[in-house]
């Protein structure tokens, strides 16, 4: 227990240092080397919310490509009027930070739990660097966290946050997909369909534009940090005549056969959903690991295979891979530490090397290898290890009866 008081101390004591850091980093008290990532704050999001205070989405601006609740996060800086919107927002990102940390701590507490988890969500965001603190992600991920910690006793708890972090930026209904089979998903997704049906007729009538984002996303094409941007990035070594361009709010290529490999990058995002409801209809064992696993596997294969691969999106997984680290028994040790090191890879291409990116030269060709090399390691070893974990004789018996069949059983509470 002493260890265990010691670890969760020094933890917090890491985490501290930190984040203070990043908060001189973005605040500009230091300033670091590389393009400023805080205009997306200071300008960006801060005209948001000037169109917003007027009663209407910026539906005439193409770059807005979010659900309705990203609204909030857009205007949560007025909770602080004594500071100017950019340090307000930096100062609301760093109480999100910390409390997906303290949910760690309480989580990791009690037998057959770990502190891992805290420490990987104290080293993942560091890694990402200022990025972490200039867009509202690490939002989104305090809400998808405190939803799978919840769901362990709460099935209803879990479906509305789901249904909340989905409203602010999609990818949290993922969360859903691991929810043992009867009752407990019966529960959690009827909440989320309520909930998510509440407030998106909510949103609309209360101000107009609230669907606007869907016709935004539709149009984005493949964006310079993509799996399927490695295709260009070749390409043009050997004489590809296209062009990177800022599109819809992103570095995007453009040029001949662009559409194409935007296209088959959807289809690949289609037969992920394919191989994940596969795995939903044949998993039988589900164990307190399994709703945190399977929701770091399900985002990871559409972060993968999606179109867009923004710097950003690594919060997303250092937060589902520090939930599933909180589980001793969880299978995902390995994918967990690869998404940390494409995570430090990230900052590296975005934004200290993102020129070479652009420029896909020697060294941003290699990082961007590097990077998504090791996401799409990390995809096929959690699905690998999910499904060897849950499906019946998926294991030939490696584990033999160190699974023990689930079948919407209560999973023990938080902290027991």
């Amino acid at each position: 227990m002493r260890g265990s008081t010691g670890a969760r101390l020094a933890a917090a004591a890491v985490w501290a240092l930190t984040r203070v850091a990043l908060l001189c980093f973005v605040t500009k008290v230091i300033t670091l080397p590389g393009p400023d990532v805080t205009s997306d704050v200071s300008v960006i999001y801060h005209g948001w919310s000037e169109v917003l205070r007027t009663g209407t989405y910026p539906e005439s601006d193409v770059t807005w490509q979010y659900p309705p609740l990203a609204a909030l996060a857009v205007l949560s800086p007025a909770l602080l009027p004594f500071l100017d919107y950019a340090s307000a927002f930096f100062v609301l990102s760093f109480v999100c930070d910390g409390l997906v940390l303290a949910l760690l701590l309480y989580a990791g507490r009690g037998g057959g739990r770990s502190v891992a988890g805290a420490w990987v969500w104290v080293a993942g965001v560091p890694l990402l660097g200022t990025t972490a603190y200039a867009r509202y992600d690490v939002m989104v991920t305090a809400v998808a966290v405190a939803a799978l910690l919840a769901g362990l006793r709460h099935p209803r708890v879990m479906g509305v946050l789901a249904a909340v972090g989905a409203l602010l930026k999609v990818w949290p209904a993922l969360i859903l997909a691991g929810t043992a089979r009867g009752r407990r998903t019966r529960l959690a997704w009827t909440a989320a369909a309520v909930t998510a049906a509440g407030l998106l007729v909510g949103c609309a009538v209360a101000m107009p534009g609230a669907l606007a984002f869907l016709g935004s996303q539709r149009d984005r094409g493949t964006e310079v940090e993509s799996l399927g941007a490695l295709v260009f990035h070749v390409a043009r070594q050997f004489g590809w005549q296209g062009r990177v361009e800022l599109h819809y709010g992103s570095m995007e290529f453009l040029g001949p056969h662009v559409p194409l490999v935007s296209t088959l990058a959807l289809g690949l995002s289609v037969l992920a959903f394919g191989w994940l409801l596969m795995w939903r209809l044949r998993a039988r064992d589900f164990d307190a690991s399994t709703p945190a696993d399977a929701a770091f596997a399900a985002v990871l294969l559409f972060t993968t295979t999606s179109r867009v691969i923004s710097p950003q999106y690594m919060l997303w997984l250092v937060g589902l891979a520090a939930v599933c680290l909180v589980f001793r028994d969880s299978r995902m040790v390995l994918p967990a530490g690869l998404v940390l090191l494409a995570t430090g890879i990230t900052q590296w291409e975005f934004p200290l090397g993102f020129t070479h990116v652009v420029t896909s030269d020697a060294t941003g060709v290699t990082l961007m290898f590097l990077r998504n090399g090791l996401l799409v390691a990390a995809t096929l070893l959690a699905c690998r290890r999910l499904w060897r974990r849950t499906v019946p004789g998926a294991a030939r018996g490696d584990r033999g009866s160190a699974v023990r069949p689930d079948l919407g059983r209560e999973a023990a509470p938080v902290g027991s």
